[in-house]
């Protein structure tokens, strides 16, 4: 039987957290700059300790006005420097409730930004090495994100996305577009068929994209969020594929 990995964006204050947390096998935990808090934090990791779900890192611009979807205009080393700052805090609460961190995905717009810009990436990782050289690196399939943190000797985990459309290139449709996020559970299921059965994304010129991911993310703030994993997790067993980070 073959596996995917199945993570999810949470400890943000969206709904369905601890639903999803039944349901996934990573979660990738805010850090308290765009959303969430030390309060948050700690729930979350408690939850995910408790339904044996691996936790990671999900540090973002320090922006909670636009959620970390706003690209700031900042230097690499400032941006660098608030993700370490982010890690010290989210580590701190997970030794205190013995909940490792074993991975730091980044978020919203610097993950975007992270996943075209190699310089950017690299510095960020590096910073990240620096910190803790055994967290490994989630990030999209593909992109200069996973190139940085390769070169820099950094475990990768490639993921791809469930309820995000892609272009041409194989990077993320801008939210300010239409159909940049998928909200049918149909799509959201054909999509993540496609990532752990076929290894292809469909992007939303028609173009089909080779996958290598072996992470599948959907967002725990989308609205359809907990219908959509439940259809998924439903979707992946009837293909007789397993939600496990045994391949991460």
């Amino acid at each position: 039987m073959i596996s995917i990995d199945l993570n999810a964006d949470l400890g943000e204050g969206a709904a369905f957290d601890e639903q999803l947390l039944g349901i996934v096998s990573s979660a990738s935990v805010a850090c308290g700059s765009y959303a969430g808090s030390a309060e948050i934090m700690e729930r979350t990791l408690l939850g995910a300790k408790k339904a044996g779900v691996r936790t990671g890192a999900h540090p973002g611009f320090v922006d909670p006005e636009n959620f970390g979807r706003k690209r700031l205009d900042l230097p690499p080393e400032t941006i660098a420097a608030q993700v370490v700052a982010q890690l010290q805090s989210i580590t701190a609460i997970a030794e205190n409730v013995r909940q490792p961190i074993s991975y730091v995905k980044l978020h919203g717009a610097l993950y975007n930004w992270a996943s075209e810009d190699y310089a950017l990436a690299h510095a960020l990782f590096g910073a990240v090495k620096s910190f803790n050289p055994s967290l490994a690196i989630l990030a999209l399939d593909g992109s200069r994100q996973l190139k940085a943190a390769n070169d820099l000797g950094l475990k990768t985990i490639p993921e791809a996305f469930a309820d995000r459309a892609y272009d041409a290139d194989g990077l993320l449709v801008s939210r300010a577009l239409p159909g940049a996020v998928l909200s049918e559970p149909a799509q959201a299921v054909a999509q993540a068929l496609g990532i752990a059965r076929d290894k292809k994304i469909t992007s939303i010129e028609g173009k089909t994209l080779a996958s290598n991911a072996t992470s599948i993310c959907l967002h725990g703030d989308n609205e359809a969020a907990l219908t959509i994993a439940r259809a998924i997790c439903d979707a992946l067993g009837k293909a007789e594929i397993a939600i496990s980070t045994e391949r991460t």
